[in-house]
This record gives C-alpha cells, structure tokens and sequence, in this order.
C-alpha cells in the first residue's frame, strides 16, 4: 500500500532512452592503483576528508584505509555492520544489523561515541546527512527517521511508502527509494512532509546525486533512472543492463558510476546519459568517487580496489 497524503503531489512521467549496444571489457585487463586485502565482505564505503572507511559484515568491523599512504588504519568493531555508511559531524554512522541500532564513532580516533535505537529498516539500504541531521529508513512498512547528532536521539519519524531504504540528500531535500512501489519520494526537512512521489524504474534500490539529479539503479528491469532534483521530472530510465541483487551507484567526475557483482563498473556520462564504458568480470558490489580516485570493493575476493577515473 502506498503511503497516501491529500497535499501530496504525484509525478509520474516514461521516459526510456535507448542506446546502441553497450561497449564493455574485462577488468582482469586493468591495473589498480593500490589494493587493500581485508578478508571477510567489504562492502559499504564512506568518503572522509583523509580515509575511507568500509566494512566488512562477516569480520563485524569498519576498517580505515589511508588515503595518503595506501595503507590499512584504524578498525572499529561494530556488530554486522550493514545498510550504508556516511561520515558527518566528525562522526562515523554505522547501521547496525547485529545491534539493531545505529552505532556512531569518533573519525579521528574510532572509539565509539554513542549507540542509537534507530535499527536499520533493511540490510540493504543506505544513510544520508543534511546540515543538521542523519537520515536512516528504520521500518519496511515506511519510515524514515530523522536523528540529531547534538543530542543522538530520533527527532522525527516520516511516514514513507513502504519498502523504502535509501536516502539521499540534495538540493535541500531528502529523496528516498522504494524498492516495493517503483518510487522516488521527496522529502522537506524544514517540515519533515513528503512533498513527492516520482514514478521511476522497477525495484529501485541504491541512490546518488550529482549533476542536478538523482540517479537511482533500479534491480528490477537493470536500468539506472535519473529525476531532476528542481523540477522532479523522469529524465530518463537508461538501459544499463544492471539486473539482480546488491550493487551500489555514486557520483563523481562527470560521470555516474555503478556497480555490480560480475559488472563492477558501469560509466555513464552526466552531459549525455550515454554508458561510456562497462566493465564485466570478476568483482564488484560498492563503489564510491573520491580523492581523485573510485573506490571499488570486491566482496567476493575480500578486497578493494583504487583506480584513477581515466582507467574507467
């Protein structure tokens, strides 16, 4: 059932673009520029100002890798680390699916500064910052939890179409996927209301933004849409061939960039919508853009790997 709101307004568009056939390699025939063997999944990654962090959900740790010197850092040990990752407000926000909690950490030193009870609505999903808050999808039947970093408890909770996990902020609003009803929901925090609802692709999971949209890859028909953060139109649904399970997509360079096991890359450029390149293989499943690199994990191998973008 969808979450029904009489001031709410509905935008539903169909735009599907097509493009020839996708132009795609192997990534045994690239070279990273530095590899991180961790054991275990990593999977999850955040960007921070000196490292990134990821976690590995079968080693119940987040591991820092050093961005300076392409070495292993601090490691925080948190229960089945899981549903994104997102360093704000001198934190670490860890969602927990062995705690059922939110679990925030010192990014300097690691040492755990609280434990919310905000348990993360699904294993899969993702976690969002604004100016002032975190944002974390903690129910499937649609709910959106707003947390104050000042005091860590829950300021508000959104109700959201059901089947929602993955929030986004951009252009001063919160955007989230629902994977069951095929939507885009648009979120004000100066009010905490659901001002949208946008058609897009079937089973829309993970989100980024970037170039003036949000970009959502939709597990259901393999397409990644792509809605205009001012206007809320459907500009596209792009035929990425990304169908299945997991995978992950950011935004960095011009491009957006996705992911999945056996298609660890997938570029796309912000100019055109057009794939520039695919890359097919063994790896895959989180990708983040970053200190002049992308960042992309392969869980199966328990590595990640670091590439210059022009690599891609």
């Amino acid at each position: 059932m969808l979450f029904l709101k009489r001031s709410l307004t509905f935008i539903v568009a169909t735009v599907l673009t097509a493009y020839p056939q996708v132009h795609s390699t192997q990534m045994a025939s690239l070279h990273p520029t530095a590899t991180f063997r961790l054991g275990g999944d990593p999977d999850w990654m955040a960007i921070s100002d000196d490292a990134v962090r990821v976690t590995t959900s079968k080693l119940n740790q987040v591991t820092q890798l050093l961005v300076a010197t392409n070495t292993i850092g601090l490691k925080i040990t948190v229960a089945d680390p899981c549903s994104g990752l997102i360093a704000a407000f001198g934190s670490l926000w860890i969602p927990s699916c062995g705690s059922h909690s939110l679990v925030r950490a010192d990014l300097k030193t690691a040492m755990a500064q609280a434990t919310i009870p905000a348990a993360p609505a699904d294993s899969e999903g993702c976690i969002a910052a604004n100016t002032d808050s975190i944002w974390l999808a903690t129910s499937a039947k649609g709910v959106l939890s707003r947390i104050d970093p000042k005091t860590n408890s829950i300021l508000a909770e959104i109700a959201i179409p059901s089947g929602s996990f993955c929030p986004v902020f951009a252009d001063n609003f919160v955007w989230i996927t629902s994977t069951q009803n095929n939507l885009l929901t648009k979120v004000d925090p100066s009010t905490n209301k659901v001002l949208a609802q946008i058609k897009i692709g079937k089973n829309p999971r993970f989100a980024s933004a970037g170039a003036g949209s949000i970009w959502t890859l939709n597990q259901g028909d393999g397409t990644i849409s792509r809605v205009d953060t001012k206007t809320g139109k459907l500009l596209a649904n792009i035929p990425a061939q990304l169908v299945g399970h997991g995978g992950e997509i950011t935004f960095g360079f011009g491009s957006v960039w996705a992911t999945l096991i056996g298609t660890p890359v997938t570029r796309i450029d912000a100019a055109s919508n057009a794939i520039v390149h695919q890359r097919k293989g063994a790896g895959g499943d989180s990708i983040r853009a970053g200190h002049g690199s992308i960042w992309l994990t392969d869980l199966k191998a328990g590595a990640v790997w670091r590439f210059s973008p022009s690599q891609l």
